[in-house]
């Protein structure tokens, strides 16, 4: 998220009641969590086995609960808990707004677009050309949605990342403040839900298609042209490229990466990144010849058991369980 217009190094501490290292007026532009950050950003670390990741990111200013020497360049803000801070500073910057209306009057909503009896459309919302919106439908602040959209019943643009740091005492949730953006000519079906990414954006380009029943998670990027089938379920950090398909109930694992002209066949699960231009299947999915070879080879094992008289069978499993026999 943009901080607009930037604020110095000195102004953000003293709003988190912090000290920091740094020249006072070195000026912070945007608001990121790590893996999203850009030069001007503030992000932050509060465990040991991330501090090198922080300060060697593209982030220029690091919320840290350890004194450490300060990089070149860059500016420290020194807090017992950075988690925290950091949520300080997205409900500075982006608080929870509420409505007063179904369609909120700061939405920018394009000529030829029709907006459905029961439809919420939240602050900051800004809907493109000759777009339906069908009932029911609820899009939070700050969505940003192209032309030529359709959106089905029931389908919710927008929600809170589901993102939270355990602790003994239970969950902390990390505040959203980043937005959906949706481009121009995608259709989503009913009842499906695109989660706000925690401080960037979540991503669906051009062309795309959703049928009914689809969950994206957080800060998740799905390319142009992609066809996602019914009771799929994607989650955050994930990026699909181009013109990939996923038939229905295909399941991806976080911080996957999906490439350009794959196909997951129905019922498949993603564990690892997977490359472009091949067909897959299978929990865990990998490539569908390869895995139905798999399958008509464990179909034939009952028949290769039952040819292998009892007793060699019963001594096989004894070898098995203690090979220095």
């Amino acid at each position: 998220m943009k901080i607009n217009p930037p604020l110095a190094l000195a102004t953000i501490a003293s709003m988190i009641g912090a000290e920091y290292d740094g020249i006072a007026d070195f000026k912070i532009t945007g608001l990121n969590e790590i893996h999203m950050v850009e030069p001007g950003d503030i992000t932050f670390v509060d465990h040991p086995k991330y501090y090198s990741k922080a300060l060697n990111s593209k982030a220029t200013t690091i919320i840290i609960n350890q004194k450490v020497d300060c990089p070149e360049g860059k500016a420290l803000i020194f807090h017992d808990d950075p988690f925290a801070a950091f949520n300080l500073l997205i409900n500075k910057f982006r608080p929870f707004a509420p409505s007063a209306s179904a369609i909120s009057p700061s939405a920018i909503i394009g000529e030829g677009t029709t907006i459905q009896p029961n439809s919420f459309i939240g602050n900051h919302v800004v809907i493109g050309k000759n777009c339906i919106i069908h009932s029911n439908v609820s899009i939070y602040d700050h969505a940003h949605i192209g032309d030529n959209v359709i959106i089905h019943s029931g389908s919710v643009i927008g929600g809170d990342a589901y993102y939270f740091q355990r602790k003994p005492e239970g969950y902390r949730k990390f505040n959203t403040c980043g937005r959906v953006v949706i481009e121009d000519d995608v259709e989503i079906g009913a009842l499906c839900a695109i989660d706000s990414g925690v401080t960037g954006d979540t991503f669906i380009g051009r062309g795309t298609k959703f049928d009914n029943h689809v969950q994206v998670g957080h800060d998740t990027t799905i390319g142009r042209n992609c066809l996602i089938g019914s009771h799929c379920a994607i989650a955050g950090v994930t990026r699909i490229e181009d013109d990939v398909i996923l038939w229905g109930k295909v399941a991806i694992n976080k911080d996957i990466v999906i490439g350009k002209g794959a196909v997951l066949l129905a019922t498949s699960a993603v564990d690892k990144s997977l490359a472009g231009g091949k067909v897959y299947f299978g929990i865990p999915a990998d490539e569908a010849r390869k895995k139905w070879k798999e399958l008509a080879a464990l179909r034939r094992l009952p028949a290769i058991i039952g040819n292998i008289p009892a007793t060699e069978q019963v001594e096989a499993g004894v070898k098995s369980q203690h090979p220095e026999n």
